[in-house]
């Protein structure tokens, strides 16, 4: 049984998240110690014990230290049993962290099947809903069919945001003996994001509670936006909506988009991504240059895979072989996610500058 030490790099909830993850697609037991030791409350919270509780209903998985500040866990799993499910995280803790625990095993999972998820779709420490549809998702359609849809905004601190997510497994585990089986079958998915090619549009989502919107506060974060992106001189079309949420909040994703070669292949997708949260007393103008200025950033660096999807893309990669990225700079989330991966799967990760590549071993 592999050991885990949850106070490792980072020492965050992702620890635990990636090695569930992981767990399920190479189905070795586990054994996490010292859980979110480096935060202020240290063990498990509630998205956690959701992310569990969720294979619990999609598996016959064995779980004991699954309790609210609970610092060691211990996880058996078992084979994916997909299956229609609402999950609900019950606070506004983050969908788009829990979905890291779920994403890779439901896209190999045994049949298509839609997980509905409630909780926190745009909160502080995580990545929008936004950016996990148009960003992270697009990386993973290269070995399965992910569909996403949000139905409704869910902000800090009520939460009640949902979001639905189908999946269409082009691989299944059960079909490969050994993930070593899985991981030759997976060659063919293999990925080289090295170079960024030619930026050819700028798209994004602002979006605000309905109480918001007599103040214009989506169209003035959108035309902040545009106005600090306007020197790209390409089209820049940023949808502003408003909606009936549980909380009053806000907030801006942006993407850029690139072609090599004069096409965008939806195959091999490049786009970056950056984001803001509005926040009481925080101008619309100043999240959405905030936004802005993020994009700049990751667009000036050259790098076709911004900081945050390196770190996204990461479980990914370790699956999908030999892969290689280069991104804008290499987070301690990143190089964390990196040591997990490498715990179930030896040391098959390579940095050099601000590339990494997964190897075959």
């Amino acid at each position: 049984m592999l050991e885990i030490d949850g106070s490792q790099g980072e020492g965050g909830g992702q620890i635990v998240r990636s090695a569930l993850a992981l767990s399920m697609i190479t189905q070795k037991p586990f054994k996490i110690i010292n859980i979110r030791k480096k935060r202020p409350k240290s063990g498990l919270k509630q998205q956690h014990i959701t992310a569990i509780n969720a294979l619990k209903l999609l598996s016959e998985c064995k779980v004991m230290g699954d309790d609210i500040g609970s610092e060691e866990l211990l996880f058996v799993p078992a084979p994916i049993k997909a299956k229609n499910a609402l999950i609900d995280i019950g606070t506004a803790g983050s969908i788009t962290l829990l979905l890291q625990a779920l994403l890779l095993p439901c896209t190999l999972a045994n049949k298509k099947h839609t997980l509905t998820i409630r909780g926190g779709t745009d909160v502080a420490w995580s990545m929008p809903a936004d950016y996990l549809k148009e960003i992270v998702i697009p990386q993973y359609c290269r070995i399965g069919g992910i569909e996403m849809r949000l139905f409704r905004r869910g902000y800090y601190p009520k939460g009640g945001g949902e979001i639905q997510i189908s999946f269409k497994p082009r691989y299944k585990l059960k079909d490969f003996k050994t993930t070593k089986c899985l991981i030759g079958a997976l060659q063919e998915r293999a990925f080289n994001l090295t170079e960024q090619g030619k930026l050819i549009s700028i798209k994004g989502v602002s979006h605000a509670s309905a109480d918001l919107e007599s103040a214009r506060v989506a169209e003035r974060q959108a035309s902040a936006a545009k106005s600090t992106l306007s020197s790209l001189s390409v089209p820049i079309l940023i949808d502003s909506h408003y909606s009936k949420t549980l909380s009053s909040g806000s907030g801006l994703t942006l993407w850029a988009i690139f072609s090599k070669n004069g096409e965008v292949n939806p195959e091999q997708p490049i786009r970056i991504g950056a984001d803001a949260l509005g926040e009481a007393g925080k101008p619309a103008e100043a999240v959405g240059g905030e936004a802005a200025i993020k994009l700049l950033e990751e667009i000036n660096s050259g790098a076709p895979v911004d900081k945050h999807l390196a770190d996204a893309i990461i479980p990914l990669m370790s699956i999908v072989r030999p892969s290689t990225i280069r991104t804008s700079s290499i987070t301690p989330h990143t190089r964390t996610n990196i040591r997990v991966a490498e715990q179930f799967f030896g040391k098959i990760f390579k940095e050099e500058n601000t590339i990494i590549s997964s190897q075959l071993n």
